[in-house]
């Protein structure tokens, strides 16, 4: 394989697993159920861990030379990280709305993992792809945030930067681990420690959930499809390309989600909407030139 394929392999299994994530909220609407956010998160991971078991078990993923080389404390921290990821987001958005919430959280990640993975890394994140990353960062708030207004609430985003960081630490575990192990190892001990940590924690606030038809086949999809798939194929994108350029490219999952709410469930799309969606768009190509550029230097 090429040096130039490897990259669009990467970039096109991050923008595949982005318009899989972009789904997650129109699975959850279309639902209609009764089930708290918070449950409903905790059971996606719940489900994701089960395919993830399944799939390493088709795979011979299960083996122990499949583990050998997996860092024991990479796989923990990578775990820890995506239930705090879920369960910050989740606490945040109740305390400042979910737009606002969305929007600080998604576009805070990048940010996050520029910075990270120049200090820890010691791969600099260019110029270009500064420039890049904040027209999509700028196209994200528009499209999440919208006309809502904004709940003052300082704890509401510091959990929400917080989700953004821990989404740029998981990216930066998966990282280093992608090298030592199949995804599926690395996805399965990361979800199955997230959702150990996640299901507990929810029903601690929230007591044990009602859960109805319509919410167990919601989640069951989002859990399945778009945690599933999604972070097989966020994993397998990342042995070909920088963490922090994957994590800006995640920022196709408000545009994903935007279209499908203007057309499955009749949301209006007003102008700041269209123009972040159309920002999002030039960064994600910034960053997807600065990446093959990048590759075609090394």
């Amino acid at each position: 394989m090429s040096a130039t394929s490897r990259p669009l392999t990467g970039i096109a299994c991050v923008i595949g697993a982005a318009t899989l994530w972009g789904t997650t909220g129109t699975a959850q609407a279309l639902a209609g159920g009764v089930l708290p956010p918070v449950w409903f998160g905790a059971l996606r991971l719940a489900f994701a861990s089960l395919f993830f078991f399944a799939f390493a078990l088709a795979s011979g993923a299960l083996m122990r030379s499949a583990w050998q080389g997996l860092s024991l404390r990479a796989a923990l921290g990578a775990g820890f990280c995506m239930a705090a990821y879920n369960l910050s987001f989740f606490a945040g958005v109740k305390l400042i709305g979910v737009g606002v919430g969305t929007a600080i959280a998604l576009g805070s990640g990048p940010i996050w993992a520029g910075l990270l993975q120049t200090v820890f890394q010691r791969q600099v994140t260019t110029p270009a792809w500064w420039v890049a990353t904040a027209v999509a960062i700028t196209g994200g708030v528009l499209l999440s945030a919208g006309h809502e207004e904004m709940t003052v609430s300082v704890p509401g985003v510091m959990l929400c930067l917080a989700s953004g960081l821990s989404y740029a630490v998981y990216t930066l575990l998966n990282k280093r681990m992608v090298g030592q192990a199949p995804a599926s190892s690395i996805t399965l001990a990361a979800f199955a420690v997230a959702a150990l940590i996640s299901l507990p924690a929810a029903a601690l606030q929230t007591g044990l959930p009602n859960l109805g038809g319509r919410d167990l086949l919601a989640v069951a999809y989002t859990g399945v499809v778009t945690a599933g798939v999604g972070y097989l194929l966020f994993s397998a994108a990342l042995r070909s390309m920088r963490p922090a350029s994957a994590v800006t490219l995640s920022l196709t999952e408000p545009v994903v989600a935007f279209v499908l709410a203007v057309v499955l469930l009749g949301e209006s799309a007003g102008l700041a909407s269209v123009s972040g969606l159309i920002l999002v768009l030039v960064g994600v190509l910034g960053v997807v030139r600065n990446e093959m550029s990048l590759r075609g230097a090394a």
